[in-house]
């Protein structure tokens, strides 16, 4: 049983920093890749960072790039999304996903994994 566990969510004010933890269990990742995406009210699933298991590679939205930063730590099976100089269109519920599968790793469509989500509430 794949299980992804968010936390770190918060409330903050703009600038400010949280770092947000996934916890992975249930499975090898080895071979996947491991994205945030986040929700704001009345808005879709939009995706924010992605990291692969086996090297590390990453990609971001633009909207983030620069500010955020994606990590992973192969010993805790954990995957973090440094956020920084955070602004009040951050907010949002943030995921945590795993996919099998992926080409870029960016759609919602390709992940088959996901976590219940931590909201992150960025005030102005």
């Amino acid at each position: 049983q794949v299980q992804l566990v968010e936390s770190g969510g918060g409330l903050v004010q703009a600038g400010d920093s949280l770092r947000l933890s996934c916890a992975a269990s249930g499975r090898t990742f080895s071979t996947y890749a491991m994205g945030w995406f986040r929700q704001a009210p009345g808005k879709e699933r939009e995706f924010v960072a992605r990291i692969t298991w086996s090297i590390g590679s990453t990609y971001y939205a633009d909207s983030v790039k620069g500010r955020f930063t994606i990590s992973r730590d192969n010993a805790k099976s954990g995957v973090y999304l440094q956020m920084n100089s955070l602004k009040p269109e951050d907010t949002a519920v943030y995921y945590c996903a795993a996919a099998k599968t992926y080409s870029r790793g960016t759609s919602f469509y390709e992940y088959d994994y996901w976590g219940q989500g931590t909201q992150v509430t960025v005030s102005s």
